[in-house]
């Protein structure tokens, strides 16, 4: 959770400068009241940093079964993916410099196929990351043999 609050507020620094530039130059050139920016802004940016990163958080969820990968996400669009081990291509375990010092990664697949090929289980503590990466390649040579 931590990381996607990370990522809102960075978001949401570029969010205030824009308003603050907004804010200054409406208020100079058409005599607007002071705040008529700013404010909805600083509540945007405020509700993306506290209170969404949380609702994301909990919106994540993923399940593997012999056969398949259950993935699902979303606050307002809920997405619901499986993907069959059997057509999984290759898999890796990813690491960003925001996600090192939080100590989790993410665990990306790629299946066969075009559209959707490419599926991130984020938020990962590298020993699930890898458990997980693991129990995939040791299925996917057990279909092969």
């Amino acid at each position: 959770m931590w990381l996607l609050r990370i990522h809102a507020a960075i978001a949401a620094l570029i969010v205030m400068a824009a308003a603050s530039v907004a804010e200054f130059t409406l208020v100079a050139d058409l005599g607007l009241p002071h705040g008529i920016v700013i404010t909805p802004a600083a509540l945007l940016s405020l509700y993306a940093t506290f209170v969404s990163p949380g609702r994301q958080y909990r919106a994540w969820g993923y399940a593997m079964d012999a056969q398949e990968l259950h993935l699902r996400h979303g606050v307002w669009t809920q997405v619901e993916t499986t993907v069959p081990i059997d057509r999984i291509q290759h898999i890796d375990v990813s690491q960003g410099p925001l996600e090192r010092p939080l100590r989790i990664c993410r665990l990306i697949v790629h299946t066969a196929g075009t559209q959707h090929s490419r599926v991130v289980l984020p938020g990962l503590s590298r020993a699930t990351a890898e458990r997980m990466r693991d129990e995939i390649r040791a299925r996917i040579r057990q279909e092969q043999e």
